[in-house]
């Protein structure tokens, strides 16, 4: 009987995460350029990151260390929803008629429904080591300030979140999926901050986006004691969290008897697709694999197939270091797609680093084809995919069928990053052809 499902025990959740950056100097004898400080141009060390970030996560951020430990009361809240299952697409497979062996790793069986949990949980953890009190940070759909609130809950921590205007509408539930976790949910731009007040001032009705968001967050962090500000995605040590998805799926794709040839996530600020690329991205770098990699992104912020890779802010109020990366510049406003968590101006630095270095490729997607491939899933598989997760589906169907027009067989791998349970306003207006 073939299994559906490959499992993993409590007792496998991986030990350590995986620092790709180890893997790039060693084998490619290179790193992303540093972040930079705006006025001086000169490296940013940790002395400038301290007033944001508690030290642990600063020595995490430039680690050149292969492993690094996770801690036990990690671990142990991590078993509330890890391991997460491999799946076997049979279903999607039949719909399409395909030689392609698809699997997906399902992150959607998180408590708050995706990926974002893996991070906000070791970064609630070491803040409240360091004796912080408070953790302030944006949100663009909702995944991650619902994972953070959950987090900061866990460890007794008091939890503020700007949300995304167009999202803040868009997606009520996860307002509320926020306040049940004890956190103070608000729409940006608000009126809680000097930034805010001035966008608001030049347009009552901005949409927002996560630039503005991040902008705002680091404001209130500056003027409130005992506060540090937490990031979803595009720095480091986010990425470095997220490998845990990526480690247990290479721990499962043995147990299937298979490697992928084309490993796929959606493309935001960088973090799931990380997780789940960097562990087998890994093993090209060390010369063991061939596998291909591909990262999906709104056609609407397309960062990667057609930002500039050059030195940016991560926020529209530049008052983040320079950092280097594929951008649209720090005040582009994307339209207001109901793929929330995918609306960013920019793109991890490390991303952004290998897919200069071509060891990474990247495709964009109109919304209207990304919800149709949302739909395909859901009636073949079941499972209802966020909209950021739909752009991972379409990539991996147009593989597949490639696969089918070839008459080959291949391994595809994607991260399921979350279900679209809180996301049904946008599946409501495509099925009624009001997107």
């Amino acid at each position: 009987m073939k299994n559906t499902k490959i499992t993993l025990s409590e007792s496998e959740i991986p030990e350590y995460y995986l620092n790709i950056s180890y893997y790039s100097k060693k084998y490619l004898g290179k790193l992303p350029d540093p972040p930079l400080n705006p006025v001086t141009k000169q490296l940013v060390g940790p002395a400038d990151l301290s007033a944001i970030f508690p030290m642990e996560l600063i020595k995490q951020e430039v680690s050149l260390e292969e492993k690094i430990k996770i801690p036990e009361e990690v671990r142990e809240l991590y078993k509330l929803y890890r391991p997460t299952p491999l799946i076997r697409a049979y279903r999607l497979e039949k719909l399409l008629d395909t030689p392609a062996h698809i699997y997906y790793k399902y992150e959607g069986v998180s408590p708050t429904g995706a990926h974002k949990l893996n991070t906000t949980i070791a970064q609630a953890y070491f803040n409240k080591k360091e004796g912080v009190k408070t953790l302030i940070a944006e949100t663009g759909a909702g995944q991650f300030g619902s994972a953070l609130s959950l987090a900061c809950n866990f460890f007794g921590l008091k939890c503020q979140i700007f949300m995304v205007r167009v999202s803040f509408d868009q997606k009520p539930y996860r307002k509320t999926v926020m306040q049940m976790y004890g956190a103070d949910v608000n729409a940006s731009p608000s009126n809680l901050t000097d930034f805010g007040k001035k966008i608001l001032k030049s347009n009552p009705d901005h949409p927002g986006s996560l630039g503005i968001a991040i902008s705002e967050a680091l404001e209130s962090v500056v003027k409130t004691k005992g506060a540090k500000y937490s990031l979803g995605s595009v720095l480091n040590h986010v990425l470095l969290h997220q490998t845990i998805v990526g480690l247990e799926a290479k721990k499962q794709m043995e147990k299937a008897g298979e490697y992928p040839d084309v490993v796929i996530g959606c493309v935001g600020g960088g973090s799931n697709f990380a997780g789940i690329a960097f562990p087998f991205l890994a093993e090209n770098l060390k010369g063991k694999k061939k596998a291909r990699f591909v990262g999906v992104e709104p056609a609407s912020c397309p960062s990667l197939t057609k930002g500039k890779y050059e030195y940016d802010f991560g926020d529209t109020a530049q008052m983040t270091p320079l950092l280097k990366m594929h951008t649209l510049g720090s005040d582009f406003v994307p339209s207001p797609i109901h793929a929330g968590g995918l609306r960013y101006h920019g793109m991890a630095p490390l991303i952004s680093f290998l897919y200069n270095e071509k060891l990474i490729e990247a495709v964009a997607y109109e919304q209207k084809e990304i919800f149709q491939a949302g739909v395909d899933f859901a009636r073949a598989e079941g499972i209802i995919p966020a909209p950021e997760s739909c752009h991972a589906i379409k990539a991996t169907i147009d593989e597949a069928l490639f696969a089918k027009r070839e008459g080959k067989k291949k391994i595809i791998l994607f991260n399921l990053s979350g279900h679209g349970l809180l996301d049904l306003q946008g599946y409501d207006k495509f099925l009624h052809n009001q997107l």
